[in-house]
């Protein structure tokens, strides 16, 4: 694996994959597009280009295949890793029982830095999505290196406000929302993140399990199959190999909206 080649590339996303460069993330071309979705920037994308060199140079490069689990929940922290290539989905067990999704984190992000930083057990479970390329940091000379470098605390810091952020926003909606229509929220962003235009309608390039859904949505596996039973009925969602469709995104707009249609 070459870095030098990750360091200076900056093309946008290519629509249906979710990749995305470092650069332009704003101007990414989107399968659904809706202002009242923040895109979070990657952490890589915050730094600047010596620190980011500098950064990459103390780790060692690391492939890990698809399905494959790069950090386990509640074990002790050891390293970062920084993404370079691929996806990766963080959940957690929920209080119902059930793996919730907590993010999907891809190109520049980095995962594992809240654990190596507190000393603390890992709270999640990261997992590649798809072949994933990254370089590894060891937790003693990652949290040397940001001792060292003020300009890359900072930036910790502003990644951990952002999601913070982020996280009590989702919180406060979903206090207000019904299950179908949390369901519909989700389907919508992850149309957004990793939406891939077909003949048919969007592809989501992800794979969730009802569980992984019913977890997210704060519901029962039992539940969400039988609203995804009520959307694939009504020709709004379609399942193909393992993948889900989403043909009517308009619907899922209104359902999210107000809970109608």
């Amino acid at each position: 694996m070459v870095i030098s080649s990750t360091l200076t590339g900056c093309g946008g996303d290519r629509v249906g994959t979710g990749e995305r460069g470092w650069r332009g993330i704003g101007g990414r071309t989107r399968a659904w597009d809706d202002d009242g979705f923040d895109d979070a920037v990657p952490f890589l994308a915050r730094l600047e280009k010596e620190d980011r060199i500098a950064l990459l140079a103390i780790g060692r490069p690391l492939r890990y295949p698809a399905r494959s689990a790069l950090m386990h929940q509640d074990e002790p922290s050891a390293h970062v890793l920084l993404l370079l290539h691929g996806w990766t989905k963080v959940t957690a067990l929920a209080a119902n029982g059930y793996e919730a999704l907590l993010a999907l984190r891809g190109p520049g992000d980095i995962i594992g830095e809240g654990a190596a930083l507190s000393g603390r057990h890992r709270s999640a479970t990261v997992t590649a999505l798809d072949p994933v390329e990254a370089v590894v940091i060891e937790q003693g000379r990652f949290t040397a290196f940001v001792s060292d470098n003020a300009r890359v605390a900072l930036q910790l810091l502003s990644l951990a406000t952002d999601r913070q952020r982020s996280t009590d926003r989702r919180r406060l909606q979903w206090a207000a929302l019904t299950v179908r229509e949390r369901l519909a929220v989700l389907l919508l962003e992850l149309m957004r993140t990793h939406g891939n235009r077909t003949s048919e309608g969007i592809e989501l390039g992800i794979g969730l399990s009802q569980q992984e859904f019913a977890g997210s949505v704060g519901s029962s596996r039992e539940a969400v199959a039988r609203l995804l039973k009520e959307l694939r009925a009504r020709n709004v969602v379609a399942t193909r190999r393992r993948r889900l469709v989403v043909l009517r995104p308009d619907v899922l707009r209104r359902i999210a909206a107000d809970g109608s249609d």
